[in-house]
């Protein structure tokens, strides 16, 4: 029997030897223009999911382009064996590459340029998303390459409007269910810690965005005629958006604690030891108080625990120079992010009835919605999980981190909604690849090492 190391070793030398070729298919398709946004550019986005099924077919998958109302989906199967089946999601569409002048290279002009002493790759979706899902497709090949077949059950899903909001995916995963079902998806579109340790983001949290509008009066007042006299409802919502935190930072709205989850102990002992400076993280942005849940770090703060934000405030007169006027309406846009097993219609009806308890009887209040999600955790003792992580801890020389976003992606919650499958969250890019900016770019070793780390991720699972 062959030894597994030796064969996994002879497809790491197979990457490391066809380094330079992967690089030529990545700028291959990151010469094509596919910016979903613009309809000027759709026929880039059909050129590029036909690239992409070419690749997947050259690779032996079953791979097709599918029809959608907008951009064409791109699905590729390798099955068969008696092993673990995974769903492999990106997207092939990119953001459009305003303001042209401050780039450096033309934008679908791929150019390898060196910068922090570093060799990246400079061209519009070289990080956000072609050069992260091209990781994946190379370690394919190489498989293919060495071995003749893949180790576990691989799907392909690639989408062409991630970066204009999805409008399709929703309808397409409910079409595919049957099709598409695995027993883990893996999602690229993600960075690592630092430059030096990977990560696995198994925690994201959710959202529920309201608009609260405050009317007093039924008409804008002359505050020389009525002030003092006539309720304010800038005042009344200024008292209600301040009711909103504790003076410990914790959100003072009744039972939203109520669902939260604490860290797993051994995720919060890793926090410990991972490097990050919430002290410079603030500084960063001229900032040096934290201003969360007293007791808390900062790191826990922007990923392991729930939010209030108020996002924008408005009424009265706010243009040039300066008018007397009590304002007949108000309004503010208010955030919560959300964690563990909160409910985000939950958390809006407690919003909704901390407000209503706060508002004066001669005054009325109307609310909007503007969209709800859940948190996504993933079982941090997971099999797949255990084994990714040992998998980029062997090919980085770091302990693998287990990470939070602060931020939410929505087709993690769609995989486990409509698919009843769990993610991981694996990415090789860097915070300052300038993704959506001028002269964005993808690190050399990032794709380098991104290739290697899904041959040896692909190679754990196998053991499952």
């Amino acid at each position: 029997m062959a030894d597994p190391t030796s064969s996994l070793d002879a497809v790491l030398a197979h990457v490391d030897d066809q380094i330079d070729a992967s690089v030529e298919r990545l700028f291959a398709l990151l010469r094509i223009a596919s910016i979903s946004t613009e309809p000027a550019y759709a026929g880039e986005c059909r050129k590029a999911a036909d690239w992409l099924a070419r690749e997947l077919d050259e690779l032996g998958f079953d791979a097709d382009v599918r029809a959608t109302e907008g951009h064409p989906m791109v699905v590729g199967h390798q099955k068969g064996k008696d092993a673990p089946s995974v769903l492999f999601y990106g997207h092939y569409d990119v953001q459009p590459v305003d303001p042209l002048s401050l780039w450096e290279n033309e934008p679908f002009d791929p150019k390898i340029r060196e910068e922090n002493g570093r060799n990246a790759i400079f061209a519009r979706g070289a990080s956000d998303d072609k050069g992260q899902l091209m990781t994946f497709i190379e370690a394919c090949r190489a498989y293919k390459a060495v071995r003749g077949s893949l180790p576990v059950n691989v799907t392909v899903l690639f989408e062409g409007e991630e970066e204009a909001g999805s409008a399709s995916l929703g309808p397409f995963l409910d079409a595919t269910a049957d099709e598409l079902k695995a027993d883990i998806a893996l999602v690229c579109d993600t960075d690592m810690w630092d430059t030096e340790t990977p990560s696995i983001i198994t925690m994201l949290r959710g959202l529920v965005g309201e608009e609260v509008e405050i009317t007093a009066a039924n008409r804008d007042l002359h505050s020389g005629m009525y002030g003092g006299a006539a309720r304010n409802p800038i005042q009344v919502l200024s008292d209600i958006v301040a009711s909103l935190r504790n003076p410990d930072g914790s959100v003072a709205v009744a039972g939203f604690y109520d669902d939260v989850t604490e860290l797993p102990a051994h995720v919060a002992e890793q926090w410990q030891r991972l490097p990050f400076d919430g002290a410079a993280y603030l500084s960063d942005v001229g900032l040096s108080m934290p201003a969360g849940e007293r007791g808390r770090s900062v790191l826990e703060q922007i990923t392991s625990r729930p939010t209030c934000e108020i996002n924008g405030i408005t009424g009265g007169y706010t243009g040039d120079g300066f008018k007397t006027v009590i304002p007949s309406k108000a309004s503010a846009k208010i955030s919560f992010r959300l964690v563990g097993n909160q409910d985000p219609e939950k958390i809006r009806e407690a919003f909704r009835a901390h407000v209503r308890a706060r508002v004066p009887s001669d005054c009325s209040v109307t609310f909007a919605s503007h969209g709800a999600s859940p948190a996504t955790t993933i079982p941090a003792d997971g099999a797949f999980l255990t084994k990714a992580l040992a998998a980029l801890t062997d090919e980085w020389n770091r302990e693998a981190a287990i990470a939070g976003s602060g931020g939410s992606i929505p087709i993690v919650g769609d995989f486990k909604r409509k698919l009843g499958m769990d993610s991981l969250l694996i990415g090789f890019a860097q915070t300052d690849d300038r993704i959506h900016s001028p002269n964005e770019k993808y690190n050399l070793e990032s794709y380098h090492r991104g290739i290697r780390s899904w041959v040896r991720i692909l190679d754990k699972f196998a053991e499952i």
